[in-house]
């Protein structure tokens, strides 16, 4: 790609990996991007766009430093940080703001690096070269720019025989032998022949079999936008026969383009860049990656900019569903903040016949789990996924409800809302997503598949006990009754004796017999594995204890996230008010006595925003835990 471009001084510290749907980078402006497959890991060296300092022309191009990015799966993309700055060039202008398109090549375990930059004393642009042992670096700067090279955008082809070759653009795009050393040219450069008039730049050079391919970024029009075009030749330094363009002018008019080819695995990738994260300012770019198909006889399939990209999404992870691989013509996006753009987008299905289609989606390692959706309606309405087309099998169905008698007072229209929904079926292996909406319109900013942690196993007829400690982890759950409380403050004894009397359990509520993997019972979990809304309900929970004897002078203890009321016998032992956290023993009643044979313990549990869990065990006088009795 392009002239001058800098970067932009990540708004968002995430420098960790980026999600491999397009844009690739996703906390930073990363502007032509070169490619290169080493030690068996794709590494990126893109230029870095950043906002002009003041004093600096605002609408141009403005780049101090280059960053090196990695990936193994074209999906996820690890920032190893910067690797040269424009302070650091001996023979460069640590003002000059113009360390556009890099390359690097690997040449008997040694990496070159090179890059375009101001001259500190005179006009126009050279290439330095850095060298470093590992393609993340360090990387070592030459004291001097190469010479014989007055341009930008360098890149190096390395032949099969070991010759590198450079191009460069600046007035053409030229080319030239390096010698052994990679730092100096052997013998004079020559201008590229049989290209076609119009300006040029960015050359990037590649050998594909018994073809070499010059390809770069070609104005064709006058005042047009830039395409991406390519020739062919038997020989690295031509004559080329120009074969035409393989990516179109970018329909926002995105003033440029830039990119580079690589082979990986088997698969050869086109990777580019586009104005995704600055739609009013074409200086500020991010790189994309698409597969490209070859022809017969060499030629280049033409290649469509999508949103998806490629590499395979778990469905286990965040998918960005607006980063969607096809979509209805009324389907739109919109930034989620447009102050922050990194922080992307969401999308809008408007009617019920709107749909967007998300590919390559990996269900393998999918099992006993449930949907999580972002999602915001003005209207009750649902959401379906489906398997591999609109009137595939349902995967899931999120029923998105802000009015309603419960809600009438919370306002939740238009607001945005993470809801759950159980699996209805599960793909195998890979598919593609389709989602669809009944109501609308609805947008939605991400989904993503969980697996439920085995925080509860089905309780058999087998008798269970108390753990070491005394805890219960045994109980009948009823299903949650959901409540519109806004604050915990509420919990006074009276409201909840009063509540509790009001709302007992439905004759035909569904019970679940469970069995807890932990010592306390993570309410909010069961009711997320039921497809239930995980804050705002009343639990209604019983056990049955068996004694071989009367047990006398124990005392319940017990702690709940949320308030809580306890019966044993159908006689009210304990009472916890208030907005409580969860905490071990939190409440203990006076002295009770568990009779021989069946004992009855049962409890309600409340909570509004807040999380419920709840824990419960007998102690002693001495705090001891009480375990000589069963659990049916």
């Amino acid at each position: 790609m392009m002239k001058k471009s800098l970067i932009m001084l990540a708004a968002f510290a995430m420098a960790l990996s980026s999600m491999g749907q397009n844009p690739i980078i996703r906390d930073q402006f990363a502007a032509d991007p070169t490619a290169r497959v080493f030690n068996g890991k794709v590494y990126l060296f893109p230029s870095h766009d950043i906002w002009p300092p003041e004093g600096q022309r605002q609408d141009w191009f403005c780049m101090a430093d280059y960053h090196v990015f990695s990936s193994e799966n074209l999906t996820d993309w690890t920032d190893h940080g910067v690797i040269v700055t424009q302070e650091d060039v001996p023979w460069g202008n640590p003002k000059g703001f113009a360390m556009w398109a890099p390359d690097c090549v690997n040449k008997n375990g040694k990496y070159y690096f090179y890059f375009p930059n101001a001259p500190r004393d005179t006009r126009g642009f050279a290439i330095g070269v850095a060298t470093a042992d590992l393609p993340e670096g360090p990387y070592t700067l030459e004291q001097t720019a190469m010479k014989g090279v007055g341009g930008i955008d360098p890149c190096v082809l390395l032949d099969d025989d070991g010759q590198a070759y450079i191009y460069w653009s600046g007035m053409g795009i030229r080319g030239a032998k390096l010698k052994d050393n990679m730092k100096e040219l052997d013998g004079e450069s020559q201008q590229m022949e049989g290209l076609p008039e119009g300006f040029k730049e960015g050359p990037f050079a590649f050998r594909r079999g018994d073809w070499y391919y010059l390809t770069f970024p070609w104005v064709r029009h006058q005042n047009g936008t830039e395409t991406l075009a390519y020739a062919m030749s038997r020989s690295p330094l031509g004559p080329w026969e120009f074969k035409g363009v393989f990516m179109e002018e970018h329909k926002n008019r995105c003033w440029t383009n830039h990119h580079s080819f690589v082979e990986y695995k088997g698969q050869w990738y086109l990777f580019y860049h586009h104005n995704d994260y600055s739609p009013r300012d074409d200086k500020r770019r991010s790189a994309r990656i698409e597969k490209v198909v070859f022809h017969d006889d060499g030629t280049i399939e033409p290649v469509v900019p999508t949103l998806r990209g490629v590499g395979i999404s778990s469905a286990l992870s965040c998918i960005e569903i607006d980063r969607y691989s096809r979509a209805s013509e009324d389907v739109f996006l919109t930034f989620n903040d447009s102050a922050q753009t990194f922080l992307g987008w969401h999308v809008t299905l408007p009617a019920a016949d709107s749909w967007v289609q998300y590919d390559d989606v990996d269900f393998s390692l999918v099992n006993d789990a449930y949907l999580v959706a972002r999602v915001k309606a003005d209207n009750n309405s649902t959401l379906l996924v489906h398997e591999n087309k609109a009137n595939g099998p349902v995967v899931a169905k999120i029923d998105i409800k802000v009015k309603n008698e419960q809600n009438a007072r919370r306002n939740l229209a238009g607001q945005w809302l993470t809801l759950t929904a159980p699996l209805n079926h599960v793909p195998k292996g890979i598919c593609d997503l389709v989602v669809t909406c009944q109501g609308g319109p609805v947008s939605i900013d991400w989904m993503q598949v969980k697996n439920r942690p085995r925080y509860f196993t089905t309780a058999t007829s087998t008798p269970s006990h108390p753990d070491a400690d005394g805890f219960i982890r045994r109980w009948r759950l009823m299903e949650p009754l959901p409540q519109d409380i806004r604050m915990n403050t509420i919990f006074t004894g009276t409201w909840l004796r009063k509540t509790f009397a009001e709302v007992q359990p439905p004759k035909k509520a569904k019970w679940y017999p469970l069995d807890s993997e932990t010592y306390n019972m993570r309410l909010f979990h069961f009711a997320e594995r039921y497809g239930k809304q995980a804050y705002g309900n009343l639990f209604w929970c019983e056990t049955s204890i068996e004694c071989t004897a009367d047990i006398p002078d124990v005392r319940l203890a017990v702690g709940t996230n949320g308030a809580s009321m306890w019966w044993l016998n159908d006689e009210e032992v304990l009472l916890l008010s208030g907005d409580r956290r969860m905490v071990v023993d939190d409440g203990v009643s006076p002295r009770l006595t568990l009779r021989k044979g069946r004992n009855t313990l049962r409890c309600a549990v409340i909570n509004g925003p807040g999380l419920s869990d709840m824990c419960a065990r007998f102690i002693d006088e001495k705090g001891n835990p009480i375990t000589d009795y069963t659990i049916k």
